[in-house]
C-alpha cells in the first residue's frame, strides 16, 4: 500500500513495503524530484538501509561464533512496515524482528521511521530500539536518489558556514566485492561545487568519511537548487550506476558502511558500525529540502 502525506509546498508518496519514499512531487510546478525506480538502471528510489549500510566482506558477519549472512544494505528495504500513524503533513512506519529477520541478524529490535512535512523540507526521522538482553550492533543509511541531468549538473559541498575547499573520498573496490580498498581518490572544489559527469562515478560511489561535509546540495544544469540533503552523520555516501549513463544521483546519509576488503567479519569489530546498549534507543535522521 502508498500513502500520500502533502502541504502547499510538496506532495509526497511513501510505501507500507521498506517505508520507502516513491516519489516528491514540488508543487510550484508540478515537478517530480525523485527517481522513479526505471529497474533498466535503478529499481528503487529511496530505500532505507538497516541493519547493514554497503556490504559485509563476503556477505558473512560473524556473533558469538555463528555466521550470517545478509545481502547489500540489509533488509529492511525489502521488508513491509506497518503504518503506526497517519497525518495530512506526517506518517509513521515500524519494522519489528521476527524469525524471518533472526534468519540474517541476530537481535530483536523495533525500527520506527518517521517523515514529517515541514514547508519545503522533508524531515527524516529514525528511531532504532534495541528490543534484546545484549548489545546490539548495527548500521543505518539513506539512499534517496533525486532526478537530474547527471553531466551538466553539479555538487555543492558545505560545512557549516563554509564551502568545502576539497572533498577526500575512499574507492570501492574493483574485485566485486562491494567492499572498501584502501585507494582514495580527492577531489579539488571550486567555490564549494563540483561538476558532475557519467566519469565521476566510474569506480562506484564515493564514500566520504570523516564529516567532511554537514550538507550537499544538487544544483542542475541551470544553476537551480534542486535538493539540500543535510548529512548530520559521520560519513555519507555519492552515487550514480557505473556506465549506465542514469538521469539520477544519490546522496545518502550514514550511520555505518561497507566493509574493507580482507575485514574479520567480527560484527562488534566493524568500522563505523553503532553499539546499543539493551532496552536502549537510538534517535537519529536527516532532512531534504527542496
Amino acid at each position: 500500500m502508498e500513502h500520500i502525506i502533502e502541504n502547499d509546498y510538496l506532495k509526497v508518496k511513501v510505501a507500507d513495503f521498506g517505508a520507502e519514499i516513491r516519489s516528491v512531487i514540488r508543487k510550484a510546478d508540478d515537478r517530480e524530484m525523485m527517481w522513479q525506480a526505471d529497474s533498466a538502471f535503478w529499481g528503487r528510489t529511496s530505500p532505507v538501509l538497516f541493519p547493514l549500510v554497503g556490504n559485509y566482506y563476503e556477505k558473512k558477519s560473524e556473533y558469538n561464533g555463528q555466521i550470517y549472512e545478509m545481502g547489500q544494505h540489509g533488509f529492511a528495504r525489502d521488508m513491509e512496515f506497518i503504518c503506526l500513524d497517519e497525518r495530512p503533513n506526517e506518517i509513521t512506519f515500524e519494522l519489528i524482528s521476527s524469525d524471518k529477520t533472526h534468519e540474517k541478524y541476530p537481535f530483536d529490535f523495533s525500527l520506527v521511521i518517521n517523515y514529517v512535512l515541514k514547508d519545503s523540507t522533508v524531515q527524516v526521522n529514525w528511531k532504532v530500539k534495541n528490543e534484546d538482553s545484549e548489545i546490539m550492533y548495527f548500521s543505518i543509511g539513506a539512499h534517496p536518489a533525486f532526478n537530474c541531468n547527471l553531466n551538466n549538473s553539479s555538487l555543492l559541498f558545505e560545512n557549516g558556514d563554509e564551502k568545502c575547499v576539497e572533498i577526500t573520498a575512499n574507492v570501492i573496490a574493483s574485485d566485486g566485492s562491494g567492499c572498501l580498498s584502501d585507494e582514495q581518490d580527492r577531489y579539488e572544489l571550486n567555490d564549494g561545487i563540483l561538476k558532475m559527469s557519467d566519469d565521476l562515478f566510474s569506480k562506484d560511489a564515493l564514500v566520504v568519511e570523516k564529516q567532511q561535509a554537514d550538507r550537499v546540495t544538487l544544483i542542475d544544469e541551470n544553476g537551480e537548487v534542486l535538493v539540500t540533503v543535510t548529512c548530520p552523520t559521520p560519513l555519507f555516501g555519492i552515487w550514480s550506476p557505473v556506465g549506465k549513463h542514469a538521469s539520477f544521483v544519490c546522496i545518502e546519509p550514514w550511520y555505518g558502511r561497507c566493509d574493507r576488503v580482507g575485514f574479520n567479519q567480527k560484527l562488534q569489530d566493524r568500522e563505523y558500525g553503532n553499539q546499543l546498549e539493551a532496552g536502549k534507543v537510538f534517535h537519529a535522521g536527516y532532512e531534504m529540502i527542496f
